[in-house]
């Protein structure tokens, strides 16, 4: 039995904390070259990315895969939108769930699998104000609750 590898490279910890997250999909991404090198190395944002279904396929937008340094002419553009890999299935299921109101995707985390960029990307609905606040006063409440039994 082969034992996976998992390299988390990216973590977009604000999706968690503006999103209600329903589901999550393991997709495979179209990258370049350089893209991968640059992967490897860590330089990639994924505050802002969003991802949508365009034409029976999905993309992911605004996702920022820094320059790789030691590529001088042949480097990629660092906001291009990428291909990601999914099945139909998924696609359509997907695309069922955000035609309706409220629904988004949202990647979540960049990986390494087995030597194979993933992304996992999340079906997720919008938080509104008074949910954020009500995240960060509980969490607030178990961190205090967690320093008086460690007694500090």
């Amino acid at each position: 039995m082969q034992t996976e590898h998992r390299k988390i490279i990216a973590e977009n910890r604000k999706a968690r904390h503006d999103y209600f997250i329903e589901d999550e999909y393991e997709a495979g991404m179209a990258l370049l070259g350089t893209e991968v090198k640059s992967l490897r190395m860590g330089r990639v944002n994924l505050k802002d990315s969003y991802a949508r279904i365009k034409g029976g396929e999905v993309f992911v937008y605004q996702m920022h895969i820094g320059a790789y340094p030691f590529a001088h002419y042949e480097n990629h553009d660092p906001l291009r939108p990428r291909k990601l890999l999914l099945h139909k299935d998924e696609i359509k299921r997907l695309f069922g769930k955000v035609n309706e109101k409220g629904y988004s995707m949202v990647p979540l985390r960049i990986y390494f699998r087995n030597g194979k960029a993933k992304m996992t990307l999340a079906l997720a609905r919008g938080k509104a104000k008074y949910d954020k606040r009500e995240a960060i006063r509980r969490r607030d409440e178990k961190r205090d609750m967690e320093r008086q039994t460690k007694g500090y």
